[in-house]
Order: structure tokens, then C-alpha cells, then sequence
């Protein structure tokens, strides 16, 4: 009898209710509890990020520097589509920049990976964008042809003209010798863009992003001008995959033509797509899935491209939110017995 009175008295209610208030960012916490629930899926995906790298074998270390990668590219890209409005194919073309200037910063200055990595990225990015700026005013599917054009003509440039060593590449190049530090530094890497990225598409800046894809019009009848913040957005975006072949050149000691490969553009979109896009965290999600995935695949060749199309097909088909959105879904309606 008690224990049906004590029910009656009490009723279940979804956890998040009492802590959001207007909106998805905004919260009102007045509990440890209530704070522990809102930080246990960030503390989660940091101590993952932390902590994986231990227990892993040593050949699948370098797994996870992959996924890494792939998520850089899988960020950027998401970057541009989600909050820019830019449909990007040049996850091949920010590979093959970032892998060649950190490479020639290596071979022909000597520089260490500590100064030829950021050096690299940053000056990489202005590549990218410089060779984007003619394309800045296509949109939708010209501006993404364009951007899946430039790594082959860059390609066949450095092949015909046997530049930057042709089609052997650029070898012997300086490398992170500790195998502990290069995990770090790609985990240290992958945490700060994510949560720096993130940050930055809240801030006004962000907000001014958005309403670009939303209505450039309204947006340049204000006075702001559309090229102007998609060549920052582009930029932003070029850095963070430069960022990431600059890593592979130094992860591997060489870099060549095939930075430049197909991979590097369709399996970003791919990692985007069953992550869930617009959440960051699901294009990361997405190339923690993937990569690993490729090595089960890899084994059967080229035919591991078709794996993926059909992996792709069933999420856009089954599951078109993602996987991320589809756990934060789930996880908000947790419930929890209140005093009525």
C-alpha cells in the first residue's frame, strides 16, 4: 500500500525537460546531477579520444591515426555544407596541398614536423583558397564539380612536369619519431578542431554563416559581402584538411601523387553522411566507423568503394538523420521519477 501511495506522488519525466530552458543551448542547472547529465556525452568522447589510443594494438594505432585524419576531412567538409551552404569534393585537393607543402617544408628546408606541420597548414589553406576564389561565386553542384576537378589537374601537373618529385613522390621526409607522440598529437589535434569548430558556428560569425546558406540575398542586402565569407569559410575549411595531409606526410615520412586519390573525397562525405551531418561529432563518429572498416575490406580491393556505396545507400535510405542524432535522440529521452 505504501509503495503504490509513494508512486501516485511521483511521475516520470524526461530528464532533459528541467534542465533545457528556451533553447537547445541554453540550460538551467541546478543539480550535480543535472550537470553530470549534460557533460557526460562531451567527457565521454574526450576520455575516448584520451584513453583509446592505450589500449590499442600497435597496428591498429595507426588505425586510429587514420580515423583521425578522415575525421579532419570529414569536419571540414561539414563545416562547408551544413553552415556555408558549399557542397565541397575537394577532400583530395586540401590532402594533396597540405601533404606537399608540409612535405617540400621538410625535404627542401629542413624543417621539423613541430614548426613544417602548422607552418604547412596554414600556408597550404591560402593555396586552397587561392585556387577556389574563381569558384566562389558557383553554387550547389558546379562549385562541388569544380572542387573534384582540381586534384586531378594538380596530379597530372606534378606528373607531366615531374615536379616536386614526380610520380615518386617526396621521401625520407622528417617524422615524429616517438609512436606515443604521434598518437597524441592527432588525438590533441582532433579535440581542439572539434571543440574550436564548434565554438565557432555559435559565435556571430557562425550566425552570419548560416543565414548565407539560408538567404545570401538578405545577407548581402545588409551589406556583407557573400564572397567575402565564403572565402572565410573556405579557408577555415582548407586548413583543417591540410592540417590533415600535413599529418599523414609526417605520420608515413612521404608524400605523393596519391594524396591526390578519389578516397580522400568520397570517404569523408560518406563518414558525414552516416555520422550525421551538421553535428560534427557525427562526421567524427562516422570516420571512427569507416576506417576501421576498411581494413576489414581491404582484402577485396577496389571493390571495397562498392562496400561503402552500399553502406551509404542503406543510412541515406534506413537511417537519413545519422547515427549521432539518432544517440542524442535516445539519450534525451532518458527518464527519471519527480515528485509531482
Amino acid at each position: 500500500m505504501a509503495i503504490s501511495e509513494n508512486k501516485s506522488e511521483r511521475r516520470l519525466e524526461r530528464i532533459d525537460r528541467g534542465i533545457k530552458a528556451r533553447t537547445d543551448g541554453i540550460y538551467a542547472l541546478l543539480s550535480w546531477r543535472e550537470i553530470s547529465y549534460l557533460m557526460a556525452p562531451r567527457t565521454f568522447l574526450l576520455m575516448g579520444l584520451l584513453v583509446l589510443p592505450v589500449f590499442l594494438p600497435e597496428v591498429w594505432q595507426r588505425v586510429f591515426c587514420l580515423a583521425g585524419i578522415y575525421s579532419l576531412l570529414a569536419i571540414a567538409f561539414d563545416f562547408l555544407f551544413s553552415y556555408a551552404g558549399m557542397v565541397s569534393l575537394g577532400g583530395a585537393l586540401w590532402m594533396g596541398v597540405g601533404g606537399y607543402t608540409v612535405g617540400i617544408l621538410g625535404s627542401e628546408f629542413g624543417l621539423p614536423p613541430v614548426f613544417s606541420l602548422p607552418i604547412g597548414t596554414f600556408l597550404g589553406g591560402g593555396i586552397c583558397t587561392v585556387l577556389l576564389l574563381p569558384t566562389l561565386r558557383l553554387k550547389g553542384i558546379y562549385f562541388a564539380i569544380a572542387t573534384f576537378i582540381y586534384p586531378f589537374i594538380i596530379s597530372h601537373i606534378i606528373e607531366a612536369l615531374q615536379i616536386a618529385g614526380g610520380t615518386f613522390g617526396l621521401a625520407d621526409l622528417p617524422v615524429i619519431e616517438n609512436g606515443w607522440v604521434v598518437l597524441y598529437v592527432m588525438a590533441v589535434l582532433l579535440t581542439g578542431i572539434f571543440f574550436g569548430i564548434r565554438r565557432l558556428v555559435i559565435e556571430d560569425v557562425g550566425m552570419v554563416f548560416r543565414s548565407m546558406m539560408e538567404n545570401d540575398q538578405a545577407v548581402s542586402a545588409s551589406g556583407i559581402s557573400i564572397t567575402v565569407l565564403r572565402t572565410i569559410a573556405v579557408y577555415i575549411a582548407s586548413c583543417i584538411g591540410c592540417l590533415a595531409g600535413g599529418y599523414l606526410s609526417v605520420l608515413y615520412g612521404w608524400v605523393g601523387m596519391s594524396f591526390f586519390a578519389l578516397d580522400f573525397s568520397i570517404l569523408p562525405i560518406a563518414a558525414s553522411v552516416i555520422g550525421g551531418p551538421g553535428t560534427f561529432a557525427g562526421s567524427l563518429l562516422g570516420a571512427f566507423i569507416l576506417v576501421p572498416l576498411t581494413e576489414f575490406l581491404r582484402p577485396f580491393g577496389p571493390m571495397r568503394m562498392v562496400g561503402y556505396s552500399v553502406i551509404l545507400a542503406l543510412f541515406v535510405v534506413l537511417k537519413p538523420e545519422g547515427i549521432f542524432p539518432y544517440l542524442t535522440r535516445k539519450y534525451n529521452q532518458f527518464q527519471r521519477w519527480v515528485e509531482v
